[in-house]
């Protein structure tokens, strides 16, 4: 969070299964499968959701809301991009933390390009030197970069 420039804020981290993410993605999204990360904003809860993310104020105690990682999902895409799950679980944080301060790659195409610039800015700021995209739709043929080489989608 520091790296975002809101250090003083705070956040909550459960880490679970694929069993109990599934569980919560059917009761709060209406989807009956398991997630890598699902975010739940105490800002938009509050009914201050900021129109533009950089507008989020580095308030001390604020809390910006909870991020629930899924590990085995975490674990499993881990070994499909090639990197530790350390590394994986960090990439995942950062997306949802954007999540939680106005981010949405659902909205279209152009908040989704804005959101990965910022997972990646933030990433890079933290050391972490692999770009994989935090999320790959079934079947995606599209050809990505990762780690300085080309790599097809399953």
């Amino acid at each position: 969070m520091r790296a975002a420039g809101l250090a003083e804020c705070e956040l909550s981290l459960t880490l679970t299964t694929d069993r109990a993410m599934r569980r919560l993605n059917r009761d709060f999204r209406g989807i009956d499968a398991a997630t890598d990360v699902l975010s739940f904003s105490q800002i938009e809860q509050a009914g201050a959701a900021p129109l533009d993310p950089r507008s989020v104020k580095n308030s001390p105690g604020l809390p910006v809301g909870d991020v629930v990682i899924s590990i085995d999902t975490a674990i499993r895409q881990a070994r499909e991009f090639r990197v530790s799950p350390a590394s994986r679980l960090r990439r995942l944080l950062i997306h949802g933390f954007l999540h939680l301060i106005g981010y949405d790659h659902e909205r279209s195409a152009a908040d989704a390009r804005r959101m990965l610039a910022r997972e990646r800015t933030l990433a890079a700021k933290i050391g972490e030197r692999r770009v994989v995209r935090s999320r790959r739709k079934a079947g995606d043929q599209r050809k990505r970069k990762v780690a300085g080489r080309r790599e097809s989608s399953r």
